[in-house]
C-alpha cells in the first residue's frame, strides 16, 4: 500500500471517528518562516492564524471540536518545507494547513499534502505554478503572479511612461516568477527592459549590480523578491546617486523593509503591488480593533491569515470535518471572512483578485496610489 493510501485512510478513519478520542482537537498547522531572514512574515501568519482560531474557538470550535494550533517552521527552504509538511501530517496529525509564505515552499509541499488528503489555504503564496498543478486541495485567499505583474507593467508604462526598465530579480520561485510576470506585461506593451539580472538571496553588498543599473541609465528598477534584499538594495542605489523610480512586489509589505534599509529616507517613493487594503474591509472592524487595542498593528499578511483559517475551517465545518470533501465544497460555495466574501475557481484561485499599487514614505509607512 503506497504512503497516499496509508496517509488517506488514516484520514478517513479519524474522520469517521474509529481512530480519535472523544472531543479530540482538530489540528491546524501554520506553515512559514517564522525564524530567519523572513520571520516577519511569519509572525504575520502567525498572528493572524492564531486570532482566528481563537476567536472561533470561542465562538464553541468545528462543530464542537477545539481547534488545536502547530506552528511548522519551514524558513522559506523547499526542503525543510517538504521536511515539516510530512510531520504536519503524520505526526501532528494536521487535517488543514494555513500556509505555507514563500511559493518554493509551497509548491512542493502541496503534494505532501495533496498524497495526505489534507485542505491547504495559502495566505501569501502568489506564483501561478501553485494551482496551475490542478492539486484538488490546494487554494489561496491572495492573487497571483501573474495579476500582480499586469498591475505592476501598466503602471510603469501608463502612469510613469518609462522607457528604461531594469528588471532584477533574486532566483527564487516568487522573486523570478513574479518579475518574469511583469516583463512579460511589459514588453506586450512594447517596452523592452534595458537589464534583466538576478541576485542572490542573503546577499548584502549590490555595488557591482547598481554601477550596472546605472550605466544602462534605467528610469525604473523593478525588483522581483523580499525585504531582506530589496532594503539593501534601495539603499546603496540611493548611496550611488540613482534616481530610478524601485518597484516591487507583496514581497515587501512589512516595517522590515524599512529597518533592512536602514532609514525611511531610503523608502521613500519607493511603489509596491499588494491587494487591496486588507484593513478596510467592513466584516474585519472588530478583529483588527482586537488586534490593536492588544498592541499589534494587523499589517501585510496578518489579516489574510485570519481569512486562510476561516476559509480552511468553514470547509470543515460544513463537511464532517472531511477535509477531502471539504476541499471540493469549497470550489462551489462562497466564504465569508474578515476580508469579504471569498470565492475560488476550480484551481483553488479567488475568483476576484484586487492588486493595487501602494507608496511608501519619508516615515516609513506605505499607502495606496490613485
Amino acid at each position: 500500500m503506497s504512503n497516499a493510501v496509508v496517509r488517506k485512510t488514516l484520514i478517513s478513519l479519524a474522520v469517521a471517528g474509529v481512530a480519535t478520542l472523544a472531543q479530540a482537537d482538530v489540528v491546524i498547522g501554520v506553515a512559514g518562516p517564522h525564524t530567519g531572514a523572513y520571520a516577519a512574515f511569519g509572525e504575520q501568519l502567525w498572528k493572524g492564524a492564531e486570532k482566528a482560531a481563537a476567536d472561533i474557538n470561542a465562538a464553541g470550535g468545528i462543530n464542537g471540536e477545539m481547534i488545536s494550533l502547530v506552528k511548522a517552521d519551514d524558513a522559506c527552504e523547499p526542503k525543510q518545507a517538504v521536511s515539516v509538511a510530512n510531520r504536519l501530517v503524520d505526526s501532528d496529525g494536521a487535517v488543514a494547513v494555513v500556509g505555507h509564505f514563500c511559493s518554493s515552499s509551497s509548491i512542493p509541499a502541496s503534494k505532501i499534502y495533496e498524497e495526505a488528503g489534507v485542505i491547504m489555504v495559502t495566505p501569501a503564496s502568489t506564483n501561478p505554478t501553485l494551482t496551475d498543478q490542478g492539486l484538488p486541495n490546494v487554494f489561496r485567499v491572495c492573487g497571483r503572479d501573474d495579476q500582480q505583474g499586469d498591475v505592476a507593467a501598466s503602471y510603469i508604462v501608463d502612469k510613469l511612461n518609462a522607457k528604461r526598465v531594469a528588471v532584477i530579480h533574486d532566483k527564487d520561485t516568487y522573486g523570478k516568477g513574479l518579475a518574469d510576470a511583469m516583463k512579460s506585461t511589459l514588453n506586450a506593451y512594447g517596452v523592452k527592459e534595458v537589464m534583466y539580472e538576478g541576485l542572490t538571496r542573503g546577499e548584502k553588498d549590490f555595488n557591482a549590480l547598481i554601477t550596472k543599473i546605472r550605466s544602462v541609465d534605467a528610469d525604473v528598477v523593478y525588483f522581483g523578491g523580499l525585504h531582506s534584499e530589496a532594503g539593501p538594495l534601495v539603499r546603496q542605489l540611493r548611496e550611488q546617486g540613482s534616481k530610478a523610480i524601485f518597484i516591487s512586489g507583496d514581497g515587501i509589505v512589512s516595517d522590515e523593509f524599512v529597518s533592512v534599509a536602514g532609514s525611511p529616507k531610503y523608502v521613500d517613493g519607493v511603489l509596491m503591488t499588494f491587494g487591496a487594503d486588507p484593513t478596510s474591509y467592513p466584516a474585519g472592524k472588530k478583529v483588527i480593533k482586537e488586534f490593536r487595542d492588544s498592541g499589534y498593528e494587523p499589517e501585510g499578511y496578518t489579516l489574510y491569515s485570519y481569512t486562510a483559517m476561516q476559509v480552511a475551517v468553514a470547509a470543515l465545518a460544513n463537511n464532517n470535518l472531511d477535509p477531502i470533501k471539504g476541499a471540493k465544497w469549497l470550489k462551489s460555495h462562497s466564504v465569508n471572512t474578515v476580508m469579504g466574501k471569498k470565492d475560488f475557481d476550480s484551481k483553488g484561485d479567488l475568483t476576484v483578485s484586487d492588486y493595487v499599487m501602494y507608496e511608501w514614505d519619508a516615515q516609513g509607512k506605505y499607502s495606496q496610489v490613485d
